[in-house]
């Protein structure tokens, strides 16, 4: 096996660079492992709480490396958080750059590969079936002053839809409300609903399966929308199609369902018809507090654990919820504008947007029959992504990774009587609390210049000069300057 990830040179066609990218191996382990070996992961031996302090201590160190809590008090596992907190993390766990990592993405919406059902089950497993109790067996988080209890953030929920047979994948978060009891965050418009309501409709209960600490590839496929992967698709085939070769799953032992074989934990059990619990409040991705309500039951009927494992929690206010969409979306958005806009050159989903409301696209105009569709870009972006709120253009002398540098765009080739698109009441995420329901005026910038004028907004260009890091020091003093220490 390769350290940058890939496990042979053999891939999938069909997205650019998807075939260079050979089979990758996502293992949550392996991940874990990469991390570690990059040096972005940082190990926690002070005994903390799980009752807010090492949520306390996630928040604080939000966006850097990988915390892995060693002694939370009270567990038998470690803690993993901020996982993939920030892009040096992710490409970090997969071995791989940005552009492959997006290669990656792109491949698992063009090329889906059916997974792999293994008749045996790991020997390496503890299963528990009587008796259980989720608070002893794991080290739920309270995240929160003002949550409405202890719950698990970082689950990728597994079922099979009952009314058209589709294996699903997704994120829900679930709050422990008794033993082997928990509420299931159910939102509007998502394709878990949606198989609840029919299994709800037959007086069945739904069987889910709950896995912590799983395969990337699964991660991500869970993280697309369903404007990128509709009902009828199965996130199990977009996770194959990310890594180039099926995911390997076993059965569960509770419930006619099957897990990526090396999941940490997983929770079987099934969601009880017509059922609910008070569910809430929780600190969401957008930065507030959720109203509290009814949520429906999950009952638990097994936990599988893994020989030493690790328990993964997601801050759920944190930059891990809002960075696993970000190479999802960006990998959508940069599919549909090159079908929609030719000169579309890259995208960046920005931080302060959350990765998911603000997009910046470079173009690169080669002739004066371009001028014009930077604007088509800012319309075709709005369309592939329903939550976008605003977008920026700018040329591809303008690094579009680079706050500075889009700032410096706006500031210098965008004129605001000309260079505003406006589109009022426009469909956005109803969690934007400024927005009316979810409608609110989106914003388009045009910061590029006409391709008759680029030469005279033509940037300074400057000698590149390699140093010899010999020849540079900080120590005090200066040959050249005897009064410098002075």
């Amino acid at each position: 096996m390769r350290d940058d990830g890939r496990v042979g040179e053999h891939g999938e066609a069909g997205a650019p660079g998807g075939e260079r990218l050979g089979v990758l191996d996502t293992s949550f382990r392996r991940a874990l492992q990469r991390l570690d070996g990059a040096g972005r992961l940082r190990k926690v031996e002070q005994a903390l709480e799980r009752d807010l302090e090492v949520a306390g201590v996630m928040r604080a160190l939000d966006g850097g490396e990988a915390l892995l809590f060693e002694a939370v008090k009270g567990a038998t596992m470690p803690v993993l958080g901020n996982f993939l907190a920030c892009s040096e993390n992710v490409e970090a766990a997969f071995g791989l750059r940005r552009e492959e990592v997006r290669s990656a993405m792109l491949r698992a919406l063009s090329s889906p590969v059916e997974p792999v059902v293994l008749e045996r089950r790991p020997d390496d497993r503890r299963i528990y079936r009587d008796g259980i109790d989720l608070a002893a067996l794991l080290p739920v988080l309270r995240h929160t002053p003002d949550d409405g209890g202890y719950f698990i953030t970082a689950g990728v929920v597994v079922t099979v839809d009952p009314e058209i047979g589709v294996p699903n994948a997704s994120y829900h978060r679930l709050q422990v409300v008794g033993p082997s009891t928990t509420a299931i965050k159910l939102d509007y418009g998502r394709h878990l609903l949606a198989a609840y309501e029919a299994a709800c409709r037959a007086g069945r209960p739904l069987p889910v399966a709950v896995c912590l600490g799983t395969d990337l590839a699964l991660m991500h496929a869970a993280a697309f929308m369903g404007s990128q992967v509709p009902r009828e698709v199965s996130e199990l085939d977009v996770a194959g199609g990310l890594r180039g070769a099926g995911l390997e799953l076993v059965p569960c032992v509770s419930q006619p369902l099957a897990v990526p074989l090396e999941t940490e934990i997983v929770l079987e059990g099934a969601i009880v018809p017509d059922s609910s619990v008070h569910e809430g409040p929780f600190a969401e991705f957008i930065g507030y507090l959720s109203e509290a309500g009814p949520a429906p039951v999950l009952e638990v009927t097994a936990v599988s654990v893994r020989a030493d494992p690790v328990y993964h929690a997601i801050n759920g206010a944190g930059r891990e919820t809002v960075m696993l969409r970000k190479y999802v979306l960006e990998a959508a958005a940069l599919q549909a504008l090159r079908r929609a806009v030719p000169i579309v050159t890259d995208v960046d989903l920005t931080a302060g947007g959350l990765h998911r409301f603000h997009l910046v696209v470079q173009v690169a105009k080669a002739s004066p029959q371009h001028d014009g569709w930077q604007r088509n870009a800012i319309l075709a972006a709005f369309s592939a992504l329903k939550d976008l709120d605003l977008v920026v253009v700018v040329d591809d002398d303008i690094d579009p990774h680079d706050p500075a540098d889009v700032e410096y765009a706006i500031a210098t080739r965008m004129e605001a009587s000309r260079d505003l698109l406006v589109l009022p009441e426009a469909r956005g995420h109803e969690y934007v609390r400024v927005s009316r329901g979810g409608q609110r005026t989106k914003l388009g910038i045009d910061a590029t210049v006409p391709y008759g004028e680029r030469a005279r907004f033509a940037r300074a260009r400057f000698s590149e000069v390699a140093l010899d890091p010999g020849a540079v020091r900080s120590a005090r003093g200066s040959a050249s300057l005897p009064w410098l220490t002075a």
